[in-house]
């Protein structure tokens, strides 16, 4: 690889990390610059709303190397600057700061944006997003014993901030104007069981329902006002209503923008040279034969490893099943798979999911049984390999020893 020209990487997240990992396994000279907007060595998000957001873990073990890593590893660290513009044709990148970087290969990893909530009040004071450390920092400060949380939104950030608000002894609402809480990403059945699973631990779901307003008073957030017209007190609002990927480089570029950057299943992007990976990648994944955009922990953890290895000039063709996790209360839980928006797919559940040890597959039917797209297990652990193996060889199962908890996984797997 040539050394003239530094290979730049734009992000400060777990994917940037990674690719930094890889490359420096293949080539020890290429210089290396990093340039990410927050002041903070880069760092994982997970533990914000895990860990760290329960007060059991330091903000410091979030970072996924300390400093003296990257100086051990000849990494120029550009802080607290943010990537203004991109011109592809000459290999530029020009930084809030005013400065120009030339690159021989620059990996975008921008990740996502948060969606903000868009009513009256929500500008108040005390009403709070969660994305960043500084994020977490303030949002853990609040959560002490009677006070009134309430969070806007039923997706995992809303219920990993319920779990822990309740571990700290706050009173906690959630607002979710579904029916359920992860409808779109678990559907009806398994977003109940999340339902009665929060609401056993103390919070309060008013399901269905939207926010008119929020309410405050010398400027600070004093009540959440649904659209049923409940008024909901409120020391502490949290909104977690989603994110979207971090395009705005890219679109000004001229790149390829289609749900996230498009790229390849070697993470190659529409201009020469130029990369993306993590959140604000919609990658062509060749196990599922479709392009994805993953906005969790392991794909980042992965495919930032994977850019870095083909920005290194590794032949990659990188196809994970799409893997997370999340720790709520006294449950853990593993998903693993993929189930395309709009497709009817069954779910079957092995075990009581009343018991909190329990499977659940998403399947569509096939030949004489079903196949599965994707399945979860809740404190069911050594589990997801064979999970992992069903839908990577698009096995073909009896649904009733799906079901069976009687019937090793590996039997499946190995039908």
């Amino acid at each position: 690889m040539s050394t003239s020209d530094p290979i730049v990487i734009v992000g400060g997240g777990l994917a940037a990390a990674r690719a930094i990992e890889a490359i420096r396994e293949t080539d020890q000279e290429v210089p290396v610059v990093l340039v990410g907007k927050e002041d903070r060595l880069p760092y994982e998000r997970p533990p914000l709303s895990k860990g760290v957001m329960l007060g059991n873990d330091p903000e410091d073990s979030a970072f996924t190397h300390p400093q003296q890593w990257y100086d051990d590893n000849h990494v120029e660290l550009r802080l607290g600057v943010a990537a203004d513009r991109l011109d592809p044709a000459t290999r530029t990148v020009t930084l809030s700061d005013g400065s120009e970087l030339t690159y021989g290969s620059l990996l975008l990893a921008t990740g996502s944006g948060l969606r903000k909530l868009d009513v009256p009040g929500a500008d108040l004071a005390d009403v709070f997003y969660l994305r960043s450390m500084t994020d977490s920092a303030k949002i853990r400060a609040r959560l002490v014993p009677g006070s009134d949380v309430v969070i806007i939104g039923a997706g995992w950030i809303g219920l990993e901030v319920a779990a822990a608000a309740r571990h700290h002894g706050a009173e906690v609402t959630i607002v979710e104007p579904q029916s359920a809480p992860l409808l779109g990403v678990v559907g009806e059945q398994v977003g109940s069981w999340f339902a009665e699973l929060h609401r056993s631990h103390g919070v309060t779901l008013r399901l269905g329902e939207g926010v008119e307003r929020l309410e405050g008073e010398d400027g600070r957030v004093t009540a959440v006002v649904t659209s049923s017209g409940e008024r909901l007190p409120a020391d502490t609002v949290v909104i977690g209503v989603g994110i979207r990927p971090n395009t705005r480089l890219a679109e000004q570029a001229g790149l390829e923008v289609d749900n996230g950057i498009v790229v390849d299943e070697a993470l190659r992007a529409s201009a020469d040279g130029v990369f993306a990976a993590g959140d604000v990648a919609n990658w062509y994944n060749p196990t599922l034969g479709t392009h994805v955009r993953v906005e969790h922990w392991a794909n980042a953890q992965d495919g930032g490893y994977a850019a870095g290895q083909s920005i290194a000039g590794k032949d990659v063709h990188y196809g994970p099943i799409p893997f997370f996790y999340s720790d709520q209360y006294d449950i853990g839980l593993e998903y693993a798979g993929y189930v395309p928006r709009g497709t009817d797919a069954e779910v079957v559940f092995r075990g009581d999911p009343a018991s909190n040890e329990f499977m659940a597959f998403w399947v569509v039917p096939e030949g004489e049984g079903v196949r599965v797209l994707a399945g979860m297990h809740v404190n069911v652990w050594d589990t997801m390999d064979a999970v992992q193996e069903l839908i990577r060889e698009r096995t073909v199962v009896d649904r009733a020893r799906l079901g069976d908890p009687d019937v090793p996984l590996g039997d499946l797997a190995a039908a």
